[in-house]
């Protein structure tokens, strides 16, 4: 049976608060642990109001204190936003508290617009450029510290830390490959490179002290529900939200509103179409097709779950389908 993780983004839905949204984030991780889901990762991401886990590893700790077994991380750290000392005693200190149960994915992309993120270096003179050292010079920092070694991480040497290169275009994937780290696939937001990324890495991988052989994991966006029509009505959700931040009207996560695809114009109609391609939405049978199909398709080790939905209680019934269909899948087969 292919893993199942859970990505979250916090979502702030309108007339709802950050506290409610935080309050939601560790119900639906106790959800999914329950349901047996492997990891649960929340995303780095600045000024928008409808996402609540900006301030990451802070949103990780108040996660894995509120569950048991299931592994917490971040999907991702947006690593040209700091300096590489301090994310290793954040995660580094995330580990000593919860011992074995960490992740750290990475990306280069800034999570935010540019004038936000000179609010949050100061300047952009490092930026994307200096990516791979700066993982490099992270991953160093949790190995253990040599006798000559001036500038440690405590806690942080000496840690298990999983560290994961996320991306969603083939510069990420040639850098998991040359480290030989595993590798994450926005495919559910851009999934345009998706089967190039994956053949680079695939082929290019070598293999490291982290890993052996390659290991991909996918984002997937999946709405389920009893129905193929209800589920449709959930995704409108995102739809919005979708064209609201590509328009530059980024706000709180929109109420379901029945037909908004079908009242598209047609430009709008067509980047939803592309943007979100990976995309399984409707029944629990629809869900199941859907999951194995896109698992065929890709050869993905594993699948990073995201479902942006207005109404918390249909999220995480959402989610137990999805975890039933995919159980189902697996006994059949």
């Amino acid at each position: 049976m292919t893993p199942l993780s859970v990505l979250d983004l916090a979502p702030v839905a309108e007339g709802s608060t950050p506290s409610q949204s935080l309050a939601n984030t560790l119900d639906l991780a106790r959800h999914a642990e329950a349901l047996g889901y492997r990891r649960y990762w929340l995303a780095e991401h600045h000024n928008m109001p409808g996402i609540a886990s900006a301030a990451t590893a802070v949103v990780i700790g108040h996660v894995a204190a509120g569950t048991r077994t299931i592994r917490v991380g971040a999907g991702g750290v947006m690593l040209p936003n700091h300096a590489p000392l301090v994310i290793a005693e954040q995660f580094g200190t995330l580990a000593a508290l919860f011992p074995g149960r960490i992740d750290l994915g990475l990306g280069r992309a800034p999570g935010t617009d540019m004038m936000t993120a000179r609010a949050l270096r100061r300047n952009l003179d490092a930026g994307v450029d200096s990516f791979p050292n700066d993982v490099l010079e992270l991953i160093g920092y949790f190995a253990p510290a040599t006798p000559d070694q001036r500038v440690r991480a405590v806690p942080g040497e000496g840690q298990d830390v999983k560290v994961w290169v996320l991306g969603s275009s083939t510069y990420g994937a040639q850098l998991a490959a040359m480290l030989g780290l595993p590798y994450a696939f926005a495919s559910h937001f851009a999934p345009a490179e998706m089967e190039h990324a994956l053949d680079i890495y695939r082929s290019r991988f070598q293999p490291s002290e982290h890993l052996d052989k390659p290991y991909v994991m996918l984002g997937l966006n999946v709405f389920a529900a009893d129905t193929d029509a209800q589920a449709r009505l959930l995704f409108s959700s995102l739809q919005q939200a979708f064209v609201n931040l590509r328009t530059g009207r980024a706000g709180k996560l929109p109420s379901p509103v029945a037909g908004f695809e079908e009242n598209l114009d047609p430009m709008p109609r067509a980047m939803l179409e592309t943007a979100l391609s990976c995309s399984v939405v409707g029944s629990p049978e629809t869900v199941r097709r859907g999951v194995d199909a896109f698992i065929r398709r890709t050869g993905a080790d594993e699948l990073m779950v995201t479902a942006q939905i207005f109404d918390h209680e249909a999220r995480k019934r959402s989610f137990q389908i999805l975890a039933e269909a995919l159980r189902a899948l697996s006994e059949a087969a």
